[in-house]
């Protein structure tokens, strides 16, 4: 596979070396990255939607969990792909919160194809770099800002332009992140949520929230969206839930800002453009948690922190922390239905609980 790896690396660098991006070359890297990631999926380095991941060469351990809701198909999914691009220090992860009725095809073909689109840019832009600068002298940050910034508007294009489909009055939100070494880059379409935990000064570990949840009534994302003449308000019967409408008809009540797909709402404020940011993990990050709405819906950000915490077996903690996701909504939403719910949980100082790559069942409940 690192020969794979080497061959895209030089031919990425020969196809850019003139300054240029041509669309054969970009489709050109494109292949090359998918044949990675069908690499990587036969060496079984990508894990999908539940089960526990160890890095080699590294203390990293990721669990993840998801569990269907009373809605009919679990529209949630993730991903977590260990050694990303062929590279020791780095790991993608993602989790992806479908919504209307094709929106867990929308969910899983962003699962599918974002890993293979950031892989594609992040190789493109490195090289551009690398031709232009010393490699003391480049910005990984930056790098993979712009890459996460292309890939996004390029993964929401094919799913316009992907006839198989229907995405018109479906969506789905994408939150994604790479840690390369200690440099963690997040970006965030949508409501899905990134949480650390840290250690405080006086040993208690503290949440911090590391991204927005792109609601509608957030101002910047009520003013775009009015200045759009898409319309932002509540319905009678759901106090405090803002939605995005079209001008003239109650329809559709978006939940979210953000998301990719749902191509009624584009002309009207809708976007799928991440806002991306960066975190050096230092040694009093412990763990961070991504989940989507279904969790935060109904557990705070320190709840989150000590449910994965008090977890004796890591390889649990995801599965806990949406079984008591589960829990809180038949207590505090007795009269909604049950949301999917779906969590990743990665520990940066973890030891390896068992042998690489052991996996839980990959149902953590009803699938």
């Amino acid at each position: 596979m690192r020969k794979l790896f080497t061959l895209l690396n030089e031919c990425t660098k020969a196809l850019y070396s003139g300054g240029g991006a041509t669309e054969a070359a970009t489709e050109e890297g494109r292949v090359s990255a998918d044949a990675l990631i069908k690499d990587a999926l036969k060496n079984h380095m990508i894990l999908k939607n539940s089960g526990i991941v160890s890095v080699d060469g590294s203390n990293c351990f990721v669990s993840a969990c998801s569990q269907r809701g009373d809605k009919g198909f679990n529209q949630d999914c993730s991903i977590v792909y260990k050694e990303f691009g062929c590279q020791e220090d780095i790991l993608f992860c993602g989790i992806f919160d479908g919504h209307g009725s094709w929106g867990h095809y929308v969910a899983g073909y962003i699962q599918k194809s974002l890993p293979s689109s950031l892989l594609c840019n992040w190789q493109k832009t490195l090289a551009m770099a690398a031709i232009k600068e010393s490699n003391s002298s480049i910005n990984h940050a930056e790098i993979w800002k712009d890459s996460f910034l292309r890939s996004c508007a390029a993964v929401d294009k094919e799913i316009q332009e992907n006839t198989k489909l229907d995405s018109f009055n479906s969506g789905s939100t994408a939150l994604s992140i790479v840690k390369q070494g200690e440099l963690l880059v997040i970006a965030n379409v949508g409501d899905s949520r990134a949480v650390m935990a840290t250690k405080a000064d006086d040993g208690r570990l503290v949440s911090v929230q590391l991204t927005v949840d792109f609601k509608p009534n957030l101002p910047q994302e009520a003013e775009r969206i009015t200045e759009c003449n898409g319309r932002v308000f509540c319905l009678g019967d759901e106090p405090g839930v803002h939605r995005v409408w079209l001008p003239n008809v109650e329809k559709p009540g978006l939940a979210m800002s953000r998301a990719f797909g749902d191509y009624c709402l584009k002309d009207y404020g809708l976007i799928s453009v991440p806002e991306v940011t960066q975190r050096l993990i230092t040694g009093a990050d412990q763990f961070m948690v991504l989940a989507t709405d279904g969790v935060w819906d109904v557990v705070s950000n320190q709840e989150a922190v000590n449910i994965v915490s008090s977890t004796k077996d890591r390889r649990e903690s995801a599965r806990k922390l949406v079984k008591c996701a589960v829990h809180a909504w038949k207590r505090k939403r007795r009269d909604i239905a049950l949301d999917d719910c779906s969590a990743v949980c990665l520990f940066f100082h973890s030891p390896h609980p068992e042998p690489i790559d052991s996996v839980i069942p990959m149902s953590c409940g009803k699938t």
